[in-house]
């Protein structure tokens, strides 16, 4: 089977997922074409598991230090660029096109007629999962960037939804007791890194490890900066018991399946995080904050506590299915994943009917 793989490159996610699932489909001998938009080439890093890979402007969104901004994003894009790419890209050649939230594979598909898939955690908002500052905009913005002909999404829960688990890499299975109480992986890439810094520095008593683009790598103090690099950020991540992250999924749903201490802050106006922030407060996996609270995070250090959540290697039985061709059919496959979850208490499953 020939497939084009479109992924959205505004975020490290988006691209952690594709690697997770590049691997497999290539090791069922699917022939893979990758596409990354969002982000200029020259940004992209860590990316020799995807060969040649094309690389388009695509859309992005607009945020202001931490919020989101629908309308400056519109005003911003350049859509005859976007129209441009969609009508130059041709997916007649390919048997299939998944898009991981990647709108110009998306659209050219859906223009060209090619059968897609849409893949990630956003196309799980086209179900009743959980739901903070939802809009007529935010929903539209889901439904129509990177629309596919047949959609799995992906949650922590499945929420009575035909929805996945998070794909999390086979390899980042690590000893729980190597982990350093005193050491924090910090990742808030929408927030200005000085005012991260101030916050942190308050709490000489733990070490942080920042990873960011706005401040020189070094040492201040008891704040690391790191530059972005994937097995650093692994590395750290392995060794740090605990996690301020954003509300996005790819690192909180790693962080929960290496049993992490987490802290998110969504990005304000951000539909989908601000939703990723109240799922996490009513699963009870992790704590949240609006703004960077130097209280909030000190009595997080204190008193919050652990989560681990067990997901199943959802990248091995995803490729198999793609490949085996029945697109339509998925209740077997999301009944073997979630019958492998462990970590999430059955009472509170039952509980979460009624949410």
């Amino acid at each position: 089977m020939k497939i084009l793989y479109g992924v959205q490159a505004t975020g490290n996610g988006h691209i952690t997922r594709a690697r997770c699932l590049s691997s497999e489909l290539a090791r069922q001998g699917a022939r893979v074409d990758y596409l990354f938009s969002g982000r200029p080439a020259d940004q992209l890093f860590d990316m020799a598991p995807f060969g040649t890979y094309q690389v388009r402007e695509g859309l992005t969104f607009a945020i202001d230090n931490g919020r989101l901004d629908y309308w400056r994003t519109f005003r911003n894009a350049r859509l005859q660029r976007f129209r441009d790419d969609v009508r130059q890209l041709d997916t007649r050649a390919y048997d299939l096109v998944i898009t991981d939230f990647e709108p110009v594979t998306a659209w050219a598909a859906r223009l060209q007629g090619t059968t897609s898939i849409g893949i990630g955690h956003q196309y799980a908002f086209a179900y009743n999962v959980p739901r903070d500052s939802d809009s007529l905009m935010a929903s539209a913005v889901l439904r129509w960037f990177a629309p596919a002909r047949h959609a799995l999404g992906m949650h922590w829960h499945h929420f009575n939804a035909p929805i996945l688990p998070p794909m999390i890499h086979c390899s980042m299975d690590t000893d729980p007791t190597l982990q350093s109480e005193q050491q924090v992986l910090v990742y808030l890439p929408f927030d200005k890194s000085a005012s991260v810094l101030k916050m942190l520095r308050a709490h000489p008593t733990h070490q942080f490890h920042v990873f960011c683009a706005d401040k020189a790598p070094g040492q201040y103090g008891n704040v690391h900066v790191h530059p972005f690099g994937r097995e650093t950020f692994q590395q750290r991540l392995a060794q740090c018991a605990s996690v301020i992250t954003g509300a996005g999924f790819e690192l909180t749903s790693e962080a929960l399946h290496l049993g992490k201490r987490i802290l998110v802050k969504p990005t304000r106006g951000q539909m989908e995080q601000m939703s990723n922030a109240h799922a996490l407060r009513l699963l009870g996996l992790a704590e949240t904050m609006n703004t960077l609270d130097t209280g909030k995070v000190g009595d997080w250090l204190q008193n919050g506590r652990k989560a681990r959540v067990n997901y199943p290697d959802v990248a091995a039985a995803l490729a198999r299915w793609i490949l085996a061709g029945d697109w339509t059919c998925r209740e077997s496959l999301l009944a073997e994943l979630w019958s492998d979850v462990e970590g999430l208490p059955e009472e509170l499953t039952l509980a979460l009917a009624a949410h």
